[in-house]
């Protein structure tokens, strides 16, 4: 799960030499798949929705829900192009509901969107992207369409399909007097910790008796005293349909911690339910219940994925397996012997042959061996064969790893040798299969069950459902459905079955727009771009082919598509060319280190280019066939060119050899023999050193045998970049390696940069390619680079050459005396030749720029000695901004750019402060305070409720200079001004010690001219908060307590809030802000403090009994929300639960510290008196005002997203996408309107 979060890596698209780079091919919007053979649809993953598409599977597969939905008309719901009209009431769920239904019946696509339906409950981008649980999700979703459908003839649609009730009851042991407790339910929550099974839970749920005596007897009403008694509890109503939650998720109370209980839990795929329910006369068929959906989590408790097994109850799609692969198939089953399973080779390759596409990732393939041979590989093989990535990477001619080592894969094409041998050694092992044919299966008999993940729908076999009953991968929430629930003959294998008519006619509709866009999408996708190669504009050069003219002379671009012959291509050049003359000769060619090499030549003329395997981009050279400029050229990848490193000693004028070694380029064909070599240097004999890598990282030399010259480059395992060591025969053999050792062990893997002109100067070419080796100096990069660019010589005195990101941004210069191994550029790294010089090795490139709030690519730099003192380097930024003043200091700005720690030692140089070139630094307005003190902004509170009314512990006239107040500048560093209504007014700044105490900061506050004319009478009427992202963050209590205790970090804000009287809150105490709704308004009165002793637990029961006790109201007659603003959301606080396990009601099962609540101090309470109030809204105008702006600027952040990505995509790859770290679990909730 937790899509969205891949981006394509081209950092290997590359421009060749001749200026022509790998056009990205950019198609128009795919239109979406179409069904795959099962006929049924999948709904997309919107990045942590799977909760959520599972659900919804599960809801559209119980077709007495998805027909009681259709049948509601617009009469009723109204309609979607009415949504946005102020005075019409839409319920837009049920109606995306439908729509939603209607599309995973009859629109002939793999997957759904759920985008429409996830904007109508309200959520945005970030909930989207949030992973919930769906046992939470299922209780909300019904309950908002509870709410939705008030008024309508669907108004009892949840309660008449999944109500049930449950009667708890007591029974006096002494006079037998009956006590009774009925209960709703609409899910059964059952435990699955110490037990078995499904039946086992219920019957400890609803059998077993839990017995009150001795220390715990039972309060009789009749005999008025304390009793032994029974309680037990029994089903009373069974519903239509049964959800069961399984309680997989537990708390550690040892290790603090939450944990996923995996242990082995069994339920039926049809149960009888008669043993525990209160009434028993009727038939067996009214408690009988069939299986019909599994929802399965696999992962932990803070993240994983959710999929679904969902049985077909009208036969709509089609349950039939794809046909067996050709290829032999292996039965792990039959590795029966220790022989066989010895061999890791064998194991591993069969699991691999079981998996589509045989790729799989390394973690999975581990969990697989263990599970087919019930032993792990770490006990199995790692001591003979190593870890399991060490023994893929070493059989690289049998199985392919990724780039980043994370899946693994059979090679196609193995060799043959390898693959005869396995056949060979495992023959008994492998069978053949017998194929078949589709429907072959009995599908009148056999139930038709289908696992549905997001988008990917697959038939399964009943019996798979036992694979979930345990492991990290198991069933969450089961659904069953009651037996006798027939299905009419007509909807068998009928999707338009009670759908109403105007969707019938849109998905129709929908469909034909559908195919329409594939046929041209089709016909657009398959036409490629051929470059093709003018064999008389080339010359054969250097042991390749070169262009004699520019690009465009010898190169032509033709569009064509790949589904016609190679015929009609070879057709289509001849009009192109019309002044050929003679045979033509289509060859594939390929642009390596050397020049253009030829390989196949392309012969059957009746095959089509997808045939033939032509790609998009290919090059094809076009000749006739014999030779080029007179020259015969060799194909094929026996002679491919190699481009070599060859290292030499100088011979001087006077036949001397030098102390210093030379290195030249050589080109060889791959098959010539390595002998060849002293021929090109004119050289009669001498010996042959051929660069190794030994195992500390360094590179070696290792001699060639004389009997070994013989043999070709290719077969001493050469490669474009190798390098060469030639000595003469008559060389000092004491004189060469010694000395030169340093020297020698150079790095071979930079083959070429790429420079791009960025001086704005005009030049013919924008981007070159540099030969180069890791001991190339950059200098001499850079003037290759102007002379290909053809630039004015001058400008080697003032350019620089600069890194390019991956991202387009340019990073700082790396300086001339430099080599490319000590800049750590790396092969294809791509530079920008820049207007300026470079940073000698004694100074420092910087960026900088001014305030904290700065976006990429908008600093300043500068280049500064690294001796500078950190005043001086501030001074040199100041004037170079403009800027003046002493009120200024300097931050290092940290990886997510923020700013950073201050650089506090004022006479510290840059050196000693380990600033590095590259590094950004800010220039923040304000005065650092001395070491052992701190700068603290200090802000006041004005209580304000959510629907915007002012409300404060003081008189009116006490609040008279907030107005002027709110106009004052904060320091930097200080929050800024909130949102429109934010409460919190700028008074001033305190310098304190940070071992002074809270009463000491209270005290020094109250002196601030702002805050005087407040009239705070003393520290003690001053409540003090921190402040986090312009609101009130953690309430500071202990007035005695020090400054630095209380961990207000580097940048401290701290508000002040005033007081009627002195407060003195305890550990347990909580404050919150309660606000009694105004009846027949959508508005609150003034907020009211509410100190609530948590000492006793954080229920609901607890806080609704002290908030009825502040109202004087019955606790039965009010109803409480917590309201949430930064969602503008309320959310409702009830004592009612769901059934949960009988003897497990712990206080964590009501804990409002918890999800989804996470009540602390300062939370608005929302109050609302039943008495004279049955609306059961707590949203404002205010809420809804809010939401709106939230939700267009959710719209025009992600159009700004889509926009940047495409600018970005057309010159530089985009960077990767950071993995999300797990942030704090948020509630969950569906906005919905009120129909009342």
């Amino acid at each position: 799960m937790f899509g969205d979060l891949f981006e394509e890596d081209y950092s290997s698209v590359s421009n060749n030499q001749y200026g022509r780079g790998e056009r990205l091919k950019i198609n128009g919007l795919e239109p979406p798949a179409p069904r795959e053979f099962t006929n049924l649809s999948g709904i997309r993953n919107q990045g942590g929705t799977c909760y959520l598409n599972s659900l919804l599977q599960t809801l559209h597969f119980t077709p007495e829900f998805r027909e009681a939905l259709f049948s509601l008309g617009p009469e009723e719901l109204g309609s979607l192009e009415d949504k946005d009209k102020p005075d019409a009431k839409v319920r837009i769920i049920p109606l995306q509901l439908q729509r939603l239904f209607a599309q995973l019946l009859l629109l002939d696509q793999e997957a759904a969107t759920t985008t429409d339906l996830t904007d109508s409950f309200g959520w945005t981008s970030d909930e989207e992207l949030r992973q919930h649980d769906v046992q939470e999700l299922n209780r909300i979703l019904f309950s908002a369409l509870e709410t939705s459908l008030v008024g309508t003839s669907g108004h009892d649609l949840i309660n008449h399909l999944y109500h049930g009730t449950i009667v708890n009851q007591i029974v006096c042991k002494e006079c037998r007097t009956v006590s009774e407790k009925q209960e709703d339910f609409l899910d059964l929550t059952v435990a699955v910790k110490n037990v078995s099974g499904l039946e086992e839970a219920l019957w400890n749920m609803y059998v077993e008796e839990e017995v009150f005596d001795y220390d715990n007897l039972y309060h009789c009403g009749t005999c008025d005293r304390l009793v032994k008694a029974a309680k037990s509890a029994k089903l009373r109503k069974l519903p239509p349909f049964l959800t069961v939650s399984l309680l997989r998720f537990n708390f550690d109370f040892v290790k603090h911690e939450r944990y996923k209980e995996t242990s082995c839990y069994t339920f039926p795929l049809r149960i009888n339910l008669k043993p525990f329910c209160e009434q028993c006369e009727l038939d067996d068929m009214e408690y009988t219940y069939d299986l019909f959906s599994v929802i399965i989590h696999q992962g932990g408790c803070y993240g994983g994925h959710y999929h679904v097994y969902i049985k077909d109850v009208d036969h709509l799609g089609n349950w039939q397996f794809p046909e067996e692969k050709s290829q032999l198939d292996v039965n792990l089953k039959d590795l029966q012997t220790e022989e066989e399973i010895s061999d890791p080779l064998v194991v591993l390759k069969a699991i691999l042959l079981q998996e589509e596409n045989n790729l799989i990732s390394v973690d999975q393939l581990g969990q697989k061996l263990l599970k087919k041979i019930g032993v792990s590989w770490n006990k199995k093989y790692r001591k003979q064969h190593g870890p399991l990535r060490k023994f893929l990477q070493l059989h690289s001619q049998v199985f392919l790893l990724s780039s980043d080592e994370s899946t693994v894969s059979l090679l196609k094409n193995p060799p043959l040798q390898a693959k005869a041998d396995f056949h060979r050694n495992d023959r008994h092992i492998f069978q053949m299969r017998p194929s078949k044919p589709l429907g072959s299966d009995d599908s009148t008999s056999c139930p038709h069950w289908f696992d549905i993940n997001d988008s990917r729908v697959q038939p399964i076999k009943e019996k798979d459902i036992e694979k979930q009953f345990q492991g990290k991968e198991s069933a969450y929430m089961l659904f069953y459905r009651k037996s006798r629930l027939q299905r009419p003959p007509e909807a068998r294998a009928n999707p338009r079955y009670r759908v109403p008519c105007h969707l019938l006619n849109e998905m129709d509709e929908a469909n034909i727009e559908l195919q329409t866009k594939r046929a041209e999408y089709d016909s657009a996708n398959n036409n490629i771009e051929l470059h093709l190669h003018l064999g008389p504009q080339y010359h054969f050069f250097n042991g390749a082919l070169h262009p004699l003219v520019s690009r465009s002379e010898c190169v032509w671009d033709l569009t064509f598509d790949k589904r016609k012959t190679l015929g009609d291509l070879r057709q289509s050049t001849f009009q192109l060319l019309e002044f050929w003359e003679g045979d033509m000769v289509l060859s594939v060619a390929k642009l390596v280190p050397a020049g253009l090499h030829l390989y196949q030549t392309l012969d059957g003329d009746e095959l089509t280019l997808c045939e033939i395997e032509i790609a998009d981009g290919e090059d094809i050279f076009v000749w006739n066939g014999v030779e080029v400029g007179g020259v015969q050229i060799q194909t094929g990848v026996d002679c491919e060119p190699l481009l070599l490193n060859v290292l030499h000693l100088e011979t001087g004028t006077a036949g001397e050899k030098c102390q210093q070694l030379t290195e030249s380029p050589h080109v060889f064909p791959s098959n010539a023999e390595l002998g060849t070599v002293f021929t090109a240097l004119a050289i009669p004999a001498g010996t042959i050193f051929i660069s190794d890598a030994e195992p500390t990282g360094q590179e070696g030399w290792t001699a060639v045998p004389r009997e070994d010259l013989k043999k070709t480059f290719r077969q001493q395992g050469l490669r474009d970049g190798s390098s060469l060591l030639v000595r003469d025969a008559a060389a000092d053999e004491s004189s060469l390696l010694p000395k030169q050792e340093k020297w020698i062990n150079r790095m071979n893997e930079i083959d070429c940069l790429e420079v791009k002109n960025l001086c704005q100067l005009d030049s013919e070419e924008e981007q070159v390619k540099i030969p180069a080796t890791a001991n190339t100096v950059v200098s001499d990069i850079r003037i290759k680079a102007i002379k290909e660019f053809k630039l004015m010589k001058e400008l080697a005195e003032n350019s620089c050459l600069r890194p390019i990101s991956r991202n387009g941004r340019l990073l700082h210069p790396v300086p001339d005396s430099y080599t490319l191994k000590e800049a750590e550029l790396k092969r294809g790294s791509l530079l920008g030749l820049c207007l300026g010089k470079a940073p000698t090795s004694s100074e420092l490139f910087l960026f900088f720029a001014t305030g904290s709030n700065i976006q990429p690519g908008t600093e300043m730099e500068i280049i500064v000695e690294e001796t500078v003192s950190v005043s001086e380097c501030l001074k040199i930024m100041l004037e170079k901004s403009g800027l003046s003043g002493d009120t200024w200091h300097l931050r290092k700005m940290d990886w997510c750019y923020e700013a950073g720690e201050p650089l506090c030692e004022q006479d510290a140089t840059l050196k000693e402060l380990k600033i590095c070139s590259g590094d950004t630094l800010l220039l923040i307005e304000g005065k650092l305070p001395p070491p052992g003190f701190l700068k603290v902004p200090i802000w006041w509170y004005q209580l304000q409720d959510p629907a915007g009314h002012w409300a404060s512990h003081q008189d009116q006239t006490t609040c008279t200079p907030a107005g002027r107040l709110c106009r004052a500048a904060p320091s930097q560093g200080a929050p800024g001004g909130g949102p429109p209504g934010e409460p919190l007014l700028y008074l001033g700044d305190v310098e304190i010690a940070d071992v002074a105490s809270l009463a000491d900061l209270k005290s020094q506050a109250m002196t601030l001219p702002s805050l005087s004319e407040f009239g705070a009478p003393s520290p003690a009427f001053l409540r003090a908060w921190t402040v986090e992202n312009t609101r009130l963050g953690r309430l500071l209590r202990a007035d005695r307590q020090q400054l630095r205790d209380y961990r207000l970090g580097q940048r401290p804000a701290v508000c002040l809030e005033p007081l009627q009287e002195e407060e003195h809150l305890g550990p347990q105490d909580i404050l919150l802000r309660t606000q009694v709704r105004i009846p027949g308004e959508r508005a609150y009165g003034p907020a009211t403090d509410l100190v609530w002793d948590t000492a006793r637990g954080w229920t609901a029961s607890s806080l609704r009994q002290k908030v009825a006790d502040l109202c004087s109201l019955p606790v039965e007659k009010i109803e409480i929300a917590k309201y949430f603003p930064e969602k503008f959301e309320w959310l409702p606080i009830s004592s009612w639960n769901q059934q949960i396990t009988k003897r497990k009601k712990k206080k964590q099962q009501d804990n409002l510290q918890g999800a989804p609540y996470y009540l602390k101090d300062g939370d608005i309470i929302g109050i609302k008196n039943l008495l004279v109030d049955e609306d059961d809204d707590f949203s404002t105008v205010r809420d809804d005002i809010g939401k709106e702006n939230q939700k267009q600027r959710a719209v025009g952040r992600k159009k700004s997203r889509e926009v940047s990505r495409v600018q970005s995509s057309d010159t530089f790859p985009s960077p990767e996408t950071p993995a999300r770290p797990r942030g704090p679990e948020a509630s969950l909730s569906i906005h919905v309107g009120s129909f009342r």
